[in-house]
C-alpha cells in the first residue's frame, strides 16, 4: 500500500518504511508524528481525495533533524560593473521513516499531527472553529453625551482652520514686491534711448 502526502509544499509518494528527507518539522528524534494531508491512497484498491482522504493518514517517527548541502546562489548583474553578490544556504531539514498508513481512523489515533516548521499540535488538542459573540449595543445616553460633543468639536475646528488660511496670505505678499521692483527699473533703461533721438 502507498500513500501520496503533502508537507512543506510539496508532494510526497511513501510506503511503509520509506525513510524520506522533508521540510523542517518540530519535534526531536524518536518522536512519532502523523501526516493528515492525505491526497492518495493506492494499493488494491486506489482512493483519490478531493482535494484529500477523509480520516486518512500516515504515521513516521523522527530519525534526525538535519541540514541539506550548501547551496551557493551567485549573480552578477551587469558586464562591466562590479555588481556581484554570493549568498551560501543549507536548508534545514528532518528525516523521517514511515511507519504506518491508515486508511482510516486518523482522527482516534492520538499521535500528534506534523503541521509546520515549529509548529505541532495534537489530533485529540485540534482547535475547532468557534463563532465570536455578538457585539452588544451601546447604551442610549453614552449615544447621547457623543452626539452633544460633536458640535462643540467642529465650531474649534473651524477656528482652527482660519489661523492657518491668514499666514498663506501674508507668504504671498513678498512675492509680489520682488516682481514689482524689476519693472520699474526696465523703464528707466527705456527712457534715455527716447531722450537721444
Amino acid at each position: 500500500m502507498f500513500a501520496v502526502l503533502k508537507t512543506g509544499g510539496k508532494q510526497y509518494k511513501v510506503a511503509s518504511g520509506d525513510v524520506l528527507k522533508v521540510e523542517k518539522l518540530a519535534g526531536e528524534a524518536g518522536d512519532k508524528i502523523q501526516f493528515n494531508e492525505i491526497l492518495m491512497l493506492g494499493g488494491d484498491k486506489v482512493t483519490v481525495g478531493a482535494p484529500l482522504v477523509a480520516d486518512a493518514a500516515v504515521q513516521a517517527e523522527i530519525l534526525d533533524q538535519a541540514k541539506g548541502p550548501k547551496l551557493i546562489h551567485y549573480v552578477k548583474r551587469r558586464r562591466k560593473h562590479s555588481s556581484q553578490r554570493k549568498k551560501g544556504h543549507r536548508q534545514q531539514l528532518t528525516i523521517l521513516r514511515v511507519t504506518e498508513i491508515l486508511a482510516k481512523g486518523a482522527t482516534k489515533s492520538g499521535v500528534t499531527a506534523a503541521i509546520g516548521a515549529g509548529s505541532v499540535v495534537t489530533v485529540a488538542d485540534a482547535p475547532v472553529a468557534k463563532k465570536a459573540p455578538a457585539k452588544k449595543a451601546a447604551p442610549k445616553k453614552a449615544e447621547a453625551a457623543v452626539a452633544e460633543k460633536a458640535p462643540a468639536k467642529k465650531a474649534a475646528a473651524k477656528t482652527a482652520e482660519k489661523k492657518p488660511a491668514a499666514a498663506k496670505t501674508a507668504a504671498k505678499k513678498p512675492t509680489a514686491k520682488k516682481s514689482a521692483a524689476k519693472k520699474p527699473a526696465a523703464k528707466k533703461a527705456a527712457a534715455p534711448k527716447a531722450d537721444s533721438k
